[in-house]
C-alpha cells in the first residue's frame, strides 16, 4: 500500500456536541493506522510469497503426475505398435495365403478344362470308333 494512509480526522467538538478530542488520542489513532498498514504490507508480501510458493509447489507435482501417465502412454504406445506390426505380419501371411489360394484355384481351373477338353476329344474319338464298328458291321454278310 505505500503513501500516506487515510487517517481519519478529529471532528470539531461543535459538530459532534461533545468535547474535542484530545491530542493525544488522535496521536495514538494515527500510530494504530500506521501499524496497521504496516501488518498489511507485511500480510500482502507473506501471502504473495505463499502463492508463489504454492504455484511451484502445484506444478512440481504436475509434471512428477506427469512422469507416470508419461510411462503408462509410453509403454502403452509401444504395445500398440507392436500389435500394429503383428497385425501388418498376419495381413502378409493372408495376403499370400489368398495369393498362393488363387494360384491353385487357376491351377484347378486349368486342369478342369483341359480334362474336359480330353472328355469331349476321347467322346469324339468313342463316337468315331463306334460309328467304325458299325459300318463295319453292316459290311458283314448276315
Amino acid at each position: 500500500s505505500g503513501g500516506a494512509a487515510p487517517f481519519p480526522q478529529p471532528v470539531p467538538s461543535e459538530r459532534l456536541g461533545a468535547p474535542a478530542v484530545a491530542l493525544p488520542d488522535v496521536l495514538c489513532s494515527a500510530e494504530l493506522w500506521v501499524s496497521l498498514e504496516e501488518h498489511q504490507d507485511a500480510l500482502e508480501l507473506i501471502m504473495s510469497k505463499y502463492r508463489k510458493q504454492m504455484l511451484q509447489l502445484l506444478e512440481g507435482r504436475k509434471r512428477e503426475e506427469a512422469k507416470p501417465v508419461l510411462k503408462v502412454h509410453q509403454a502403452n504406445s509401444g504395445e500398440i505398435e507392436s500389435q500394429i506390426d503383428r497385425i501388418c505380419e498376419m495381413g502378409a501371411v493372408m495376403r499370400k495365403a489368398v495369393q498362393v489360394d488363387d494360384e491353385q484355384f487357376f491351377k484347378v481351373q486349368e486342369k478342369l478344362a483341359q480334362l474336359e477338353l480330353e472328355n469331349k476329344e476321347l467322346r469324339e474319338l468313342l463316337l468315331i470308333s463306334k460309328e467304325s464298328f458299325e459300318v463295319g458291321r453292316e459290311d458283314l454278310p448276315d
